[in-house]
C-alpha cells in the first residue's frame, strides 16, 4: 500500500517507537493488533482513524490484526451492525486475519470468573446499582465494602453457578472483583464483572443470560488472543490498572494496552447514542445518510477510501485530544477526486440559448478532455446543436463591470465548443428572462480556434435535444456550529437547515447515461458528485460529494 510508504517516510509516532523498541528487544517475533468494536451501531469517522492505526501497525510491521466484535450486551447488538462494520473495514482496504467475537469466549471467560473466585479476588454482591454507586465513595473519599464481601468462596462459587443457570432475575446480582475500595482508581473499586441479562444474543441465542462487563471480557480476550499491542483511545487510560490487574492475577498472556488521541470533527458529532438519536428522530434518513460522519455515509457520499486513509495519516497519532478540522477532510477528497474524476456538463438552473446561425436540425458531435489531469482518461464525445441550456447565473441583462460571461452584445466562450455573442433577450411577460439568442464563430472551434477572438469567460452546456433530466442533492455539513454537543441545550438545536438541497431536474450531457456507481463525476464548475443508490431505470439521482473550493472558509472570515 502507498499508505504504508508514507508512513516510513515520516517521523515515528509514540506507538510506532514502542513497537520498534519492543522488536528490537526481541520482546516478540511479531505484533499483534485488533480492531475490537461493539456491534451497536454503525462504525464513523473517529473509527476510521483507529482501523487505519490497528492494520497499517501490523502492515507495516509484518504483524497481523484481528477483528474482534465486542458483543457482550445483547440488548443493543445485532447483525446488522456487525455486517456494517466489515464492508466498511473492506472498503478502507484493509482485511482481518481473524474474525473473533467476545461470544467466542464466554465459556473460558466465565472459567477465569470462577479462577478468580477461587482466589477470594471476586465475589457475588446482592446490593443494588444505586447501593453499589453509593458504597464506592468519591474521588476524593474512599469506599465501604459491604456485607457481601464477605462470602466465603464456596458460597460465591454457588450463587455464581445459579446467575449462570437463570435462578435470578435482572439487576438482583452481580459478580464483583475484589481489590480495593480505597483506591484513588473509581475503576479498582470493587468493579462489576458480570452482570445478570435474560435477553436473546445476536450469536449465542438463550444460552447465556449473565455477560461479562466490558473491563473483564476485552483483556482477557486481547489475552487469548495474544494481542501484543492493545490500541484504546485516551479514556481507557483509568482503565490500564484494572485490564494489568485482571492478566497479573490471571497469570495468563500479558498483553498491553497503550492509548492515543481519538479524532474529533467539528461540524458534527461522534457519539453513537446521538448519532442513533438522529437517525430514530428523522433528522436525518437513515445511518448512512450522506451527512451523517460514519463511514458508509461517506462512502454514499462519494468519498473514497484513498481519501480517508490520507485523511487519517495527515491527522497523525497523538497523545491529547483536539478537534479536527472538516476542511482537511474535505481537501483530501478534493486532492484524490481531481485526479481520478471524470468531466461532466450538467445544467442546475437553465437558462434557454438559441444558436440563430447554427443550421436548425444539425447536431455537431464535440469532443472535450474526461480528465485533464490524467493523460491516460481519454475523451468524450459531446453534442452541440441549435437549442442549448446554460446557467440562469452566468447570463446578466445589466451586468456590473468584471462579469466575464453572457450579456448583450458580450462574447463568452462554451466549455469544448465554440465563442458566442449575445444577440437578443426574449422575456416573458413579468419581464423575465427566458431565452437569449446568440450567434457563433465558427472559427472559434475549441482545439483549432482560427478566429483570432479573445474572451475571459467560459461557460458550460448542453445541448437541449440531448440532454438528461436527473436529480442531484447537495449536501453539507450537518450542524451549523463547530461543536454542537457543547453548546447550550439541546444540540439538535444547532442542525445546519440547509445541510440539503434538492435540485429535482438538472439537465445532463449525455454522456453521464452510462454512469456506474464506482465512479465519481467532476460536475464542470458545480463539485464532485457521484451516483446514488437511490437511482433507478427512471431517474438518475446524483450526491454532491464536495464543492470544488471550500466555501466554509469564506463564511468563517465574514463572521
Amino acid at each position: 500500500m502507498t499508505e504504508i510508504k508514507k508512513a516510513e517516510e515520516r517521523s515515528l509516532n509514540f506507538i510506532e517507537e514502542i513497537i520498534e523498541e519492543d522488536l528490537k528487544a526481541g520482546k516478540y517475533k511479531s505484533i499483534a493488533t485488533r480492531f475490537p468494536p461493539e456491534p451497536n451501531g454503525y462504525l464513523h469517522i473517529g473509527h476510521a482513524k483507529s482501523i487505519c492505526l490497528n492494520f497499517g501497525l501490523a502492515l507495516k510491521y509484518g504483524g497481523t490484526t484481528n477483528l474482534r466484535f465486542d458483543d457482550t450486551n445483547p440488548v443493543t447488538e445485532d447483525t446488522e451492525y456487525v455486517e456494517s462494520i466489515k464492508a466498511d473495514v473492506q472498503w478502507l482496504g484493509f482485511q482481518w486475519a481473524n474474525e473473533l467475537y467476545a461470544s467466542d469466549y464466554f465459556e473460558q471467560l466465565y472459567g477465569f470468573a470462577v479462577n478468580l473466585i477461587k482466589k477470594g479476588l471476586a465475589y457475588v454482591d446482592d446490593s443494588t446499582s444505586e447501593e453499589i454507586a453509593k458504597q464506592k465513595g468519591t474521588p476524593t473519599t474512599p469506599g465501604t465494602r459491604n456485607q457481601y464481601a464477605d462470602r466465603s468462596v464456596e458460597e460465591n462459587l454457588r450463587l455464581f453457578e445459579e446467575m449462570r443457570n437463570g435462578k435470578y432475575p435482572d439487576g438482583q446480582k452481580v459478580l464483583r472483583a475484589k481489590i480495593d475500595m480505597a483506591s484513588p482508581n473509581m475503576h479498582l473499586r470493587d468493579p462489576l464483572m458480570y452482570r445478570i441479562r435474560h435477553a436473546r444474543h445476536h450469536r449465542t441465542g438463550d444460552a447465556w443470560c449473565i455477560y461479562p462487563m466490558y473491563d473483564f471480557a476485552h483483556g482477557q480476550s486481547d489475552s487469548i488472543e495474544h494481542i501484543t499491542h492493545s490500541i484504546c483511545t485516551l479514556e481507557f487510560i483509568p482503565h490500564r490498572p484494572l485490564y494489568n490487574w485482571m492478566i497479573e492475577q490471571l497469570e495468563i498472556f500479558p498483553s498491553h494496552q497503550y492509548e492515543f488521541a481519538r479524532l474529533n470533527l467539528n461540524y458534527t458529532v461522534m457519539s453513537k447514542r446521538k448519532l442513533k438519536q438522529l437517525v430514530e428522530e428523522k433528522h436525518v434518513t437513515s445511518w448512512d445518510d450522506p451527512r451523517m460522519p460514519t463511514i458508509s455515509a461517506f462512502r454514499r457520499r462519494g468519498y473514497t477510501p484513498e481519501s480517508i486513509r490520507d485523511f487519517c495519516e495527515r491527522v497523525g497519532v497523538a497523545k491529547r485530544d483536539n478537534i479536527i478540522e472538516y476542511s482537511l477532510l474535505e481537501f483530501c477528497i478534493r486532492e484524490h477526486l481531481n485526479k481520478i474524476a471524470q468531466r461532466r456538463m450538467v445544467v442546475f438552473d437553465p437558462l434557454k440559448v438559441t444558436i440563430t446561425n447554427f443550421p436548425e436540425g444539425e447536431v455537431e458531435m464535440l469532443t472535450s478532455e474526461d480528465n485533464p489531469e490524467d493523460a491516460n482518461a481519454g475523451h468524450r464525445e459531446v453534442p452541440f446543436s441549435r437549442e442549448l441550456y446554460i446557467e440562469q447565473e452566468d447570463f446578466m441583462e445589466n451586468p456590473p463591470k468584471k462579469f466575464f460571461r453572457l450579456a448583450p452584445g458580450g462574447l463568452v466562450r462554451l466549455k469544448s465548443a465554440y465563442i458566442i455573442k449575445c444577440e437578443e433577450v426574449i422575456k416573458d411577460a413579468e419581464g423575465k428572462v427566458t431565452e437569449v439568442k446568440c450567434t457563433y464563430v465558427p472559427e472559434s472551434k475549441s482545439g483549432s480556434d482560427t478566429s483570432g477572438l479573445k474572451v475571459q469567460g467560459t461557460l458550460h452546456w448542453v445541448s437541449v435535444a440531448q440532454a438528461i433530466s436527473v436529480e442531484v442533492r447537495e449536501y453539507d455539513r450537518l450542524f451549523k456550529v463547530e461543536d454542537p454537543s457543547s453548546e447550550e441545550g439541546d444540540f439538535k438545536d444547532y442542525i445546519n437547515p440547509d445541510s440539503l438541497k434538492v435540485i429535482g431536474t438538472a439537465y445532463a450531457e449525455p454522456a453521464l447515461k452510462t454512469a456506474r456507481f464506482e465512479e465519481r463525476y467532476q460536475f464542470l464548475r458545480k463539485g464532485y458528485f457521484c451516483l446514488d443508490k437511490d437511482t433507478s431505470e427512471e431517474r438518475m439521482v446524483f450526491n454532491r460529494t464536495v464543492t470544488l473550493k471550500d466555501a466554509w472558509a469564506k463564511e468563517k472570515k465574514k463572521a
